[in-house]
């Protein structure tokens, strides 16, 4: 993945956005990374990835009896709130 320094990022923005289209790019402030600018195309896929993960562990909390819905995780919030 290439690595571009905030400022070059900056004064070169338009080329960064096509080389985005092509492959992500890490963007460095101070020499460490703070960014990665990618095409939209790739974030919608990790967004899928992301999003059949927690599917899988949903589906798999579900079936070792481990899932809890909304109202049962307010349950235990408040009653941790109300021992303290």
């Amino acid at each position: 993945m290439p690595v571009i320094s905030a400022t070059e990022t900056k004064n070169k923005f338009g080329q960064v956005l096509l080389q985005a289209a092509k492959e992500p790019i890490t963007i460095e402030k101070s020499g460490s990374p703070v960014a990665v600018i990618m095409s939209y195309d790739a974030y919608e896929h990790y967004q899928l990835l992301e999003d059949r993960y927690w599917g899988e562990r949903a589906v798999s909390a579900r079936e070792r009896g481990g899932y809890v819905g909304g109202m049962a995780v307010l349950d235990k919030i408040q009653k941790r709130i109300d021992e303290e």
